[in-house]
């Protein structure tokens, strides 16, 4: 299955991510991280049912090197969600759909 996740690159990240007037999931995650393609699925129906109220977008962290590093992401797969241009919320490592929508329940309640 594609992911219906659009990526976003070190060069939009500004205008995408840290401009946007609604909240944005960011996937950090790379083409070897096994983990990485256990949460895409999860991800994906996630924002199927709630893309209307937070933005989804995924970031190759070898494709884009820069911004990973200036948000200090060490491990993938990380999440984070950004609102305002700050990071409200980093969850870090693969985690069941139940968990996930927990932890995202401010966002798309």
């Amino acid at each position: 299955m594609v992911s219906q996740i659009e990526s976003v690159t070190d060069a939009e990240f500004d205008a995408q991510v840290l401009k946007s007037d609604k909240p944005v999931l960011v996937d950090f995650w790379a083409e070897w991280c096994g983990p990485c393609k256990q949460v895409a699925p999860i991800l994906d129906e996630i924002a199927s049912a709630h893309g209307d109220k937070i933005t989804f977008l995924k970031m190759n962290v070898d494709e884009n090197p820069v911004t990973p590093s200036s948000y200090r992401v060490t491990g993938i797969p990380t999440i984070n969600v950004y609102q305002g241009g700050e990071v409200v919320k980093s969850i870090v490592g693969a985690k069941p759909k139940a968990a996930l929508l927990k932890e995202l329940d401010a966002f798309i309640a």
